[in-house]
């Protein structure tokens, strides 16, 4: 008998196909852990096929040979390539087994890389699901760091200037705050400063060490179409001083002055990608002291 959470996901799996009349080809992504590596293998394959509708269904936690044989026989009633990352050996011979049995397309993808790590280690692996999700030290600060660049976003409380591994300074759309999260994400405390002509400076962020300052310069017209883009999104009318380019040019000068003034580092981020401006960030930043010996993150970890 297959387990209830299985037993629902092929419900679902029914219940979608009936609702959408889906009878095409489907992949069956089969985990036991969350199925998030194989799903993401997955689709990273797929797109290389154009537009090709394939239905994906998801079946986390599999532990249990039993439940690999129901997959596998839903699998047969059309047309199903089943991508597992199950660690647990047997019930990955039980999945070999099932798919070659009734002829089913399977592609394990967890095997042939452990099989690969063990001869360049010389060592079997531990062999438990769900390690990489496990919320140790790292995922905590992850999830301070995140926090902290919400708090801080915009400069709402100066005081974080004081609090943060790198403060990122430029004038309004210029990726301060997506370039924030995603640092966070690479658990640094972020905070940033809108530079507005009009707006006196932090005297915070005069005591903020320069080499945890990041400048973000940006071409003035391609921050006008930014900026009559977001206009349009939020039902603002074209003309609005937000949007003219005399007074961007203005606000670019100031940011410059502030740049110079505060003797920090400058990031053209001109129709970068967010990825590879927070990388830019990295390089400029102090490197990051090591983790302390009680597994605890020092302020400006990254990994």
């Amino acid at each position: 008998m297959p387990s209830a959470a299985v037993a629902q996901a092929l419900f679902d799996v029914a219940a979608r196909s009936a609702a959408a009349s889906l009878d095409g080809p489907r992949v069956f992504i089969v985990s036991d852990s969350l199925g998030e590596t194989a799903e993401l293998v997955t689709k990273a394959a797929l797109s290389q096929f154009g537009d090709t509708p394939i239905t994906m269904h998801r079946f986390p936690m599999i532990s249990t040979s039993s439940d690999v044989d129901v997959i596998v026989l839903a699998a047969t009633e059309r047309p199903t390539l089943i991508v597992y990352t199950l660690i647990v050996p047997e019930v990955r011979q039980a999945m070999d087994a099932a798919t070659e049995a009734r002829g089913v397309i399977a592609i394990d993808v967890m095997g042939p890389m452990m099989s690969g790590f063990i001869q360049l280690l010389g060592e079997p692996p531990q062999l438990r699901p769900g390690l990489i999700h496990q919320m140790d030290a790292a995922y905590f600060r992850r999830i301070e760091c995140v926090e902290f660049a919400v708090k801080y976003d915009d400069a709402r409380d100066p005081k974080g200037f004081l609090l943060a591994d790198v403060v990122l300074l430029g004038v309004s759309r210029c990726s301060k705050t997506p370039v924030s999260m995603y640092l966070a994400h690479r658990r640094y405390r972020v905070a940033n400063l809108p530079l507005v002509p009009e707006v006196p400076l932090p005297k915070e962020i005069f005591q903020v060490p320069r080499h945890k300052m990041v400048g973000f310069r940006i071409d003035p017209r391609t921050l006008t179409d930014i900026r009559i883009e977001r206009m349009r999104t939020m039902g603002l009318r074209r003309d609005a001083n937000y949007a003219d380019p005399g007074r961007i040019l203005g606000e670019l000068e100031w940011a410059d002055q502030v740049f110079r003034k505060l003797g920090c580092a400058v990031i053209d981020v001109t129709n970068k990608a967010i990825e590879e401006t927070a990388v830019r960030v990295l390089e400029i930043v102090s490197p990051p002291p090591p983790t302390g010996p009680s597994g605890t993150f020092p302020a400006g970890e990254g990994g």
